[in-house]
């Protein structure tokens, strides 16, 4: 079975007197391991399904399963426990927190679970060990580079070594050179710690160095895979 299956999924909001429907009776399957980007106009409904599988948010209908878990039968507070063990986000604004340095904000999540110091400072060493910033540990947000920034919001990520990392426009704030070496650690990372990543993108250049490429466009999800499969269906914005 696949690490993610998103079944039948639908989503909807309200504004007004108006229904929005972002995703309808959405289809995906995602194998452990596989670096997917998914990339699609402003409104289309990107984020809205990172956020579902993260188990942020939760559809109107439907069925996600990560891991065997039905994450939509869960209620919020059990859900609030799963998203801490399995889920680590990359955000695009980095959303450290000023005051604490760079070790303090990548052992946040670690702080939620169960776990001895020992253990928290043995896990942070190797997460600040992934991302080439041990020397800059005890540096707080405003002494680190919008690179350094990012870096650290990837080491809090992975840091709890999570069933699945998502990653919202994990490039969209950086310049270009330091993108690529942000898109070049988040594909080292899927190589050499088999991480399951799913990464929303405006960026093509950021979406073709993943495994697998989808878009939303005009309600439709679009497989660009090598071996491709059939089209996905979601509903349109």
């Amino acid at each position: 079975m696949a690490l993610i299956h998103v079944n039948q999924v639908t989503k909807q909001f309200r504004k007004g007197a108006e229904t929005i429907t972002p995703l309808k009776e959405a289809e995906l399957q995602i194998e452990r391991g596989q670096f997917v980007s998914l990339m699609g106009a402003s409104g289309t409904g990107k984020s809205t399904l990172l956020n579902l599988i993260a188990g942020i948010d939760k559809p109107t209908s439907g069925r996600i399963i990560v891991d065997g878990t039905d994450i939509t039968r869960l209620s919020r507070t059990k859900l609030a426990a799963w998203r801490a063990r399995n889920i680590g986000y990359i955000f695009q604004t980095h959303n450290l927190i000023p005051v604490l340095t760079a070790y303090e904000n990548i052992e946040l999540p670690l702080m939620l679970l169960p776990m001895n110091r020992s253990e928290r400072r043995r896990r942070v060493e190797v997460a600040l060990t992934a991302v080439d910033l041990v020397d800059r540990a005890n540096h707080y947000p405003r002494q680190l580079s919008g690179g350094q920034e990012q870096r650290v919001g990837i080491a809090r990520a992975i840091v709890t070594d999570p069933t699945v990392v998502v990653a919202d426009e994990p490039t969209g704030d950086l310049d270009t050179e330091t993108s690529a070496q942000i898109l070049e650690l988040l594909e080292r990372l899927n190589d050499e710690l088999d991480t399951t990543l799913l990464m929303v993108t405006h960026d093509p250049d950021a979406a073709a160095i993943a495994e697998r490429r989808l878009k939303l466009d005009h309600g439709r999800l679009i497989e660009h895979a090598q071996a491709a499969a059939p089209a996905v269906h979601a509903g349109a914005s």
